[in-house]
């Protein structure tokens, strides 16, 4: 299975820079569709991953129906506080070459509706309060992609920590 994370138009860099972080850690790929509210080269974007920065698998589209094109086999989830499912009742592909698509709006408006209304089978959200507007994109992003590894058994993942000496 490849974790691949889908940002659509998003706005802040600090927020997509943790992103990559996580990414970078986890082995997913990082999908920016533009316009972005950065430049994906700013200090806050490149701070927040630094050390990872080299191990992202990076890529930029200017929509989503172009990164639809170029993964017709993907798995899309659709993550928004609008969907009817919870993210942890899915049960995520197992498959080896399945591609895994986590796709997430911008921080201020989320994914366009009518794109959740066309795929609302594949909507899920996480749960919280009642009118409470959402989790930070950041901390949305590895709460679903750490449900997706934990179901895949965290394969390629150290699963072990180990003390360093003294």
């Amino acid at each position: 299975m490849k974790l691949n994370i889908v940002l659509v138009e998003p706005e802040i860099p600090s927020n997509t820079g943790n992103i990559s972080r996580t990414c970078s850690v986890i082995g997913a790929a990082l999908h920016l569709v533009h316009p972005l509210g950065f430049d994906i080269s700013e200090k806050a974007v490149k701070r927040a991953g630094l050390d990872y920065w080299d191990e992202l698998e990076l890529y930029e589209y200017q929509s989503f129906a172009e990164v639809q094109r170029n993964y017709p086999d993907g798995d899309f989830y659709y993550c928004t506080t609008k969907a009817p499912n919870t993210y942890s009742q899915v049960a995520f592909p197992v498959c080896e070459e399945k591609e895994i698509f986590l796709v997430f709006g911008k921080e201020t408006k989320g994914l366009p509706e009518d794109l959740i209304r066309e795929n609302i089978e594949k909507a899920i959200r996480i749960p919280m309060k009642e009118k409470m507007r959402s989790l930070n994109l950041s901390n949305s992003v590895a709460v679903v992609a750490y449900e997706v590894l934990r179901q895949n058994d965290f394969k390629n993942l150290e699963k072990r920590g180990h003390l360093t000496n003294g």
